[in-house]
């Protein structure tokens, strides 16, 4: 039996997407009997229906790939997308000088 229908429903039930809903493969026959959001949170409630915690989505990468660029790494002209005009404006710089 397909669960479509009751993934649907317990997805809608405990506000998530349906990649987040786990449901029993030892129960199956009694999932698929389940065909109302009341029958959904009875399941819910007795664990043959779990919500999937969040994967994590770790920074640590980003926060070296930083640290690198304080010390002056990934600078090079290949990284540069826009003009030295575009990165640093002229007036900008004048402005500075005046001051």
């Amino acid at each position: 039996p397909t669960l479509a229908t009751q993934k649907r429903l317990a997805a809608s039930v405990l506000k998530c997407g349906e990649r987040k809903i786990w449901l029993d493969p030892n129960e199956i026959t009694e999932i698929a009997q389940a065909n109302s959001r009341q029958n959904i949170r009875k399941l819910v409630k007795s664990g043959l229906i779990i919500k999937k915690p969040e994967a994590s989505h770790s920074r640590f990468r980003a926060r070296e790939h930083a640290a690198a660029k304080r010390l002056g790494r990934h600078t090079g002209f290949g990284k540069r997308k826009g003009t030295a005009e575009a990165r640093m404006p002229t007036a900008v710089l004048w402005m500075r000088r005046m001051r």
